[in-house]
């Protein structure tokens, strides 16, 4: 399974990812969202919810 992933050059760190993963799957890391596979069940809301289009 491809599981959603994080440019860390396009991050802006705002947290958004994080306040929307259902699964509790996104972590900051040095001020980038960084997606924990074991956790994430592929639904892509942090996709969808990346204002800056970080995540694909």
């Amino acid at each position: 399974m491809d599981f959603p992933k994080v440019d860390s050059e396009k991050c802006i760190g705002c947290e958004a990812c994080v306040a929307v993963c259902p699964d509790n799957a996104i972590i900051m890391e040095n001020d980038t969202a960084r997606i924990l596979e074991d956790k994430c069940r592929n639904c892509r809301v942090c996709e969808r919810t990346c204002p800056v289009g970080a995540i694909s």
